[in-house]
């Protein structure tokens, strides 16, 4: 394998650029991957400014996600062979020809999917496994409250609490094109946040038991008018702010928890529980369909400046995607 291969670059103040680096070697309990095609996440336009940078000994190139095939198995692998079709998850390194993925945070590209629709699914299904199911417990008829529901985490989202038997689901979008797409997807009211409110909808309908954020600002707020009691907010994200004004007289009255969690900084087993959920509960419903990849639009590695900005425009609707 040569030392050296190509990644895309970022330079301080200077587009995106796909230039030689030095290539990755699997380690102990690492697979080493030939990428195939890489999602983008908002993390990455974040990454890219300096605001959030990877943790300790992760790759400091850009990407959480790819699918590809492996090239070569390290020490103590013991799933996966030479020539595996794979997609995983990745604590960094993902916009490159080769990546390093522990094995315990991959999972088997179903027979017949092509690779740019196999990236779409890592860290969207690891993430609301860990929020949605794990961290604040959705049961089968519940109601659920999405947040952001065309984005690559809603997309999931609406889904994965549809097979898992919800009640109603909620969701929040820009556009009524967006609204239409997540009803396809299954969602039971789809909320045009740009014309109505969505926290005197959802109250009218009862509540939510599950809230999923990716908002913040003013709308933590309004989450809590939109729970019922005991009901349960969870944020990933904060792009309209980490500060805000609250009242929390309803978040007692109610018995509400408020939680928030990232993923990217989890310890290598906490990944591979998730892993192991992701794939007994909800791996099976994308090998029959009835989980669906939503691609918004598909880039080359070299135009990575250009899906940046796809994404950071805000009208796609699912995962961007960069492909060779």
């Amino acid at each position: 394998m040569t030392e050296m291969m190509k990644a895309v670059i970022v330079d301080e103040g200077a587009p995106l650029r796909w230039g030689d680096v030095k290539a990755p070697v699997a380690g102990l309990g690492e697979v080493l991957v030939e990428v195939a095609a890489a999602g983008l996440n908002r993390a990455d336009l974040i990454q890219r400014t300096g605001a959030y940078p990877p943790p300790p000994g992760a790759s400091p190139i850009l990407g959480l996600e790819i699918s590809g095939h492996i090239k070569a198995l390290g020490d103590g692998v013991t799933r996966w062979k030479v020539g595996d079709a794979v997609c995983g998850l990745l604590s960094g390194g993902g916009y490159a020809e080769y990546a390093s993925v522990d094995q315990g945070s991959l999972l088997p590209v179903p027979a017949g999917m092509d690779m740019v629709n196999a990236a779409c699914f890592p860290e969207a299904l690891f993430t609301v496994w860990a929020n949605v199911f794990d961290r604040v417990g959705l049961k089968a008829r519940e109601d659920f409250l999405c947040h952001g529901g065309t984005s690559g985490i809603g997309v999931m989202a609406i889904q994965m609490a549809r097979v898992a038997g919800a009640g109603k689901i909620f969701t929040t979008a820009g556009s009524a094109e967006k609204c239409a797409l997540a009803a396809d997807l299954g969602a039971d009211r789809a909320i045009n946040y740009r014309d109505e409110d969505f926290e005197a909808i959802v109250r009218a309908e009862g509540g939510a038991d599950v809230i999923l954020d990716m908002v913040g600002g003013d709308y933590v707020q309004k989450n809590i008018g939109a729970a019922k009691i005991d009901g349960r907010i969870v944020n990933i994200a904060y792009q309209n702010g980490f500060q805000t004004s609250v009242n929390f007289a309803p978040v007692l009255m109610k018995r509400l928890t408020l939680a928030a969690t990232t993923l990217r900084a989890r310890p290598v087993p906490e990944k591979q529980r998730i892993r192991d959920a992701v794939e007994k509960d909800f791996w099976p419903h994308v090998v029959s369909g009835r989980i669906r990849p939503v691609l918004d639009s598909k880039f080359a590695f070299e135009d990575a400046e250009a899906a940046h900005a796809r994404m950071g425009e805000g009208k796609h609707s699912g995962k961007i995607i960069l492909a060779r």
